[in-house]
């Protein structure tokens, strides 16, 4: 089986070992660059017609990936080091991490109100205010699943098919789902290039992530094979699934969907047991990551 080459692998193991230092400063962050970009043309927008706000929000999409791209592949000739410092801010796994955990160690200290504020602030854009303590660890788990995914093994594999532009089009099509992919409203036309843009980009790491989280935890197979189409999202049930049948849980989003429904309702002793599997599901992803073969050989 042949390997990436060795200064790819670098890159990826590095900025993975950036991500422990944190976040650099808003001003130098990549992503809060995209998000700025993406409200400057939420701003603009002038369709009126549904058709219109499509094809505009589809340009502005548009745009920005390719921008983002381009800049990538302008980094792309820098030393792998450098490569490696702009790669890490394209993940979020300390801050990922880090957000489920102080929303456990609320529940721990039996501050309902505390823990869906996190929640609500770091983690989920539904509303918390009337979560139970048990829904509350559910929403939880399920964001630290699915981001898992999305932001974490995603661009990692993004960076390994298609190195800095591919990870960065990526990243900026992940932003613009997360503040334009909604299901109603004024962006329900205007967000869906940038919602199927990233279902697409989303369908392998999602896969990928629920996999390397079964094998991780020697169990969950049959909970997966049940529910991992119970989402709305082609993507999100997969990681969610294979989460909820490893930690033997029952996630519930009220109204949406139940995943795992003959499992127990989970707790804040759950988030940690989930964040352990976390760790290990990312070690099973970046083995996969580092040694596997997604290119032809003559590539």
């Amino acid at each position: 089986m042949p390997h990436p080459p060795l200064p790819r692998r670098r890159v990826m193991l590095l900025a993975l070992a950036l991500d422990a230092l944190g976040e650099p400063p808003a001003k130098l962050h990549p992503v809060v660059w995209m998000g700025n970009y993406l409200g400057w043309a939420r701003r603009r927008w002038q369709a009126q017609t549904p058709r219109q706000h499509l094809l505009e929000g589809g340009a502005y999409w548009a745009a920005g990936a390719l921008a983002a791209a381009g800049a990538g592949a302008a980094a792309s000739g820098l030393p792998w080091y450098a490569q490696g410092a702009l790669l890490k801010p394209l993940l979020a796994r300390r801050a990922l991490f880090g957000a489920a955990a102080e929303v456990a160690a609320a529940l721990e200290q039996d501050n309902l109100s505390e823990a869906r504020r996190l929640l609500s602030w770091h983690l989920v854009s539904r509303d918390t205010s009337a979560l139970s303590a048990a829904e509350v660890a559910g929403a939880c788990i399920e964001s630290l699943a699915e981001n898992l995914s999305d932001s974490v093994v995603a661009p990692l594999l993004a960076y390994r098919v298609g190195g800095l532009p591919l990870a960065a089009a990526y990243r900026l099509s992940n932003t613009a789902d997360a503040m334009w992919g909604y299901r109603e409203g004024e962006l329900e036309w205007a967000g869906k290039v940038a919602a199927r843009a990233d279902d697409l980009l989303n369908l392998a790491p999602a896969r990928l992530t629920a996999l390397c989280a079964l094998a991780a935890s020697g169990g969950g197979w049959r909970v997966w094979a049940q529910d991992r189409r119970s989402t709305t999202s082609p993507n999100a049930g997969h990681p969610m699934s294979a989460f909820a049948g490893a930690l033997g849980v029952r996630l519930d989003k009220r109204g949406v969907y139940t995943l795992n429904a003959a499992g127990r309702e989970p707790t804040a002793a759950d988030i940690r047991r989930a964040l352990r599997l976390a760790r290990l599901t990312l070690g099973w992803a970046v083995g996969v990551l580092l040694l596997g073969k997604f290119r032809p050989r003559n590539s």
